[in-house]
C-alpha cells in the first residue's frame, strides 16, 4: 500500500474577510474532492484572511500513479484565478506488510 500526502499553501489576494476566504477555500476543497476522489481539507491558517493551507491525501498501490494524481491536483489548484500557490509539499509513504 502506498499513501500520498500533500500540503498546499495558498494566498488568496482578493479576499477581505474570513467569510470570503471560507467561500473560496470551501469551493476549492470541494472541487478537488469531487474531481479527483481524494480526501481534502483546510488544515492550517484558519483565522488568517488571505492565507490558507489545504491537505490532500490518497491511497493506492502504485507510487507513479499517485504522484501523477497529486501533480494533476497541484496543476488544477495553480490554474485557479482565485488563489496563488505559495508552497507545496508532497510525501509518498510506503506501508509494509
Amino acid at each position: 500500500m502506498v499513501v500520498a500526502v500533500a500540503r498546499i499553501k495558498l494566498h488568496l489576494p482578493d479576499t477581505h474577510s474570513l467569510k470570503g476566504k471560507r467561500k473560496v477555500v470551501k469551493s476549492m476543497v470541494s472541487q478537488v474532492r469531487n474531481r479527483y476522489n481524494v480526501a481534502c481539507a483546510e488544515v492550517s491558517f484558519h483565522d488568517v484572511w488571505q492565507t490558507a493551507e489545504i491537505g490532500v491525501c490518497t491511497v493506492g498501490n502504485s507510487e507513479p500513479m499517485l504522484s501523477s494524481v497529486m501533480e494533476r491536483i497541484l496543476g488544477f489548484v495553480e490554474s485557479s484565478s482565485q488563489v496563488d500557490v505559495v508552497d507545496s509539499m508532497l510525501e509518498i509513504i510506503h506501508m509494509g506488510k
